[in-house]
């Protein structure tokens, strides 16, 4: 067993990961494939590249949402506070400009003495342990094909859509306004309402429009919480409408009566330049994407930084396979961690390397490991990827579902999730002191 920490993949699991352990005093090689293999989705080298959407998720109390951020800043995790600081305007949830956000991280493990970033692609699992395998959806075929030997089963699998980009220059500002959801935050999100002909209009050719073809050997299987807006709309001509464009909430600035339907736009950067279709992951044509989200009131003569698209994502069966400290059941020292171990969501994955990271490093010390209190979000969330084997495992974000019982019989549900929150925040608080000394808070 060696004294450093290999990881391999450099994003935001990974890169939370190497941090947490090199805050600690261990040494660690952080393994990032990029340049010199690309992904089908990444556009850049930068580590903790946000490839889907640049939404850190809900970050207003007593969301499950931001419980699980403000467990993460007690640790002073790198990627949250990163986040922090390179916000862009996005009402109630952490939205970043992306390129800052992702080249502040790359600099700090780049300069981090205990961290060397190595950029090659690892094909076969280091024997020498221990060793933290965050590599991610989309995990290079021979890298794949090494993990599914090792863990004697094929993986798992789902498709992720991204959303377009729009020039925040070519948006006609005369037929949208710029408002919050209830008025929650500042009016950050651009808003283009959408009249009862022009909505269904949009559903009849989002459904019509032509689609990326599946391979023949591929089988479409989605992850319910990022469906392509056009796999919503073939599902009734009113899903879109209760889902990513219900008009609730936002009301016409003047005559303060409910449009139809909304759809909204986010901050992309901090320079405001560019926008996000919010819910308008596609796996359109381009061609297609133009000509149909142009119907939009307000994008007509828009154009696209980036069109939508869809990548395939793989996961393990985690429950079947890792222990609560996230290394294999059947050879420890072989961790697990982010997306790749079947948690959906950014701020998910940064949890899963933060925990793997400090069971590795008390691994490296030989010390034993406590895993964190199971009404904490992390504690929770580790719950669900470690729990009894099902056969049914799918992809999960954070949520109070996921929590113990106890104080879910509150009908009131403010109440109930602030009192959740609240008792999550004093229990991880107590496991930190608890261990103190042995896996100490990130200084």
């Amino acid at each position: 067993m060696n004294d450093y920490l290999t990881i391999l993949g450099a994003g935001l699991a990974g890169s939370e990961a190497a941090w947490q352990v090199a805050e600690r005093g261990v040494s660690v090689r952080l393994y990032e494939m990029r340049p010199a293999t690309p992904t089908p989705a990444h556009k850049t080298d930068n580590c903790a590249e946000l490839v889907c959407s640049n939404s850190l998720g809900n970050n207003q109390t007593p969301s499950a949402p931001h419980l699980l951020k403000e467990e993460l800043r007690k640790f002073n995790s790198l990627v949250i506070s990163s986040g922090d600081s390179h916000s862009v305007p996005a009402g109630a949830a952490l939205a970043v400009d992306r390129n800052l956000f992702s080249q502040n991280i790359t600099q700090k493990l780049s300069e981090h003495p205990n961290i060397t970033l190595i950029r090659e692609e690892v094909t076969e699992i280091p024997t020498d342990g221990p060793v933290i395998i965050a590599t991610g959806p989309l995990t290079s075929p021979k890298l794949s094909e090494s993990i599914s030997k090792l863990i004697g089963q094929e993986y798992l699998y789902f498709y992720d859509a991204l959303s377009p980009i729009v020039d925040a220059s070519t948006i006609d500002y005369e037929k949208t306004f710029f408002a919050s959801r209830y008025d929650k935050g500042s009016d950050d999100y651009l808003n283009c309402p959408i009249d009862a002909t022009q909505y269904y209009n949009l559903v009849r050719e989002l459904n019509q429009g032509e689609k990326v073809p599946f391979k023949s050997f591929e089988k479409p299987i989605y992850f319910e919480g990022c469906l392509p807006v056009e796999e919503l709309a073939s599902r009734g001509e009113k899903t879109l409408a209760f889902g990513p464009l219900k008009p609730v909430g936002l009301l016409h600035p003047e005559t303060k009566k409910q449009f139809h339907a909304v759809v909204q736009l986010r901050h992309e950067n901090k320079e405001g330049t560019a926008f996000n279709l919010v819910g308008f992951q596609t796996k359109l044509t381009y061609p297609e994407q133009k000509r149909i989200f142009r119907m939009i009131p307000g994008l007509e003569n828009a154009e696209f930084f980036r069109f939508g698209a869809i990548h395939r994502n793989t996961f393990i069966n985690a429950p079947d396979l890792l222990s609560p400290e996230l290394d294999l059941k059947t050879n420890s020292g072989i961790y697990f961690a982010g997306q790749i171990i079947g948690v959906e969501g950014y701020v998910e994955s940064v949890a899963m390397g933060l925990l793997a990271g400090l069971s590795a490093v008390k691994r490296i010390r030989g010390e034993k490991y406590f895993t964190p209190p199971a009404d904490t979000a992390l504690g929770s969330l580790l719950s669900h990827v470690t729990g009894p084997p099902r056969s049914s495992y799918q992809p999960m974000n954070i949520n109070y579902g996921l929590f113990p019982v106890g104080q879910k019989k509150i009908r009131n549900k403010l109440e109930r999730n602030t009192m959740i929150a609240s008792k999550a925040l004093e229990s991880l608080s107590q496991w930190i002191d608890s261990i103190n000394g042995e896996i100490d808070s990130a200084a």
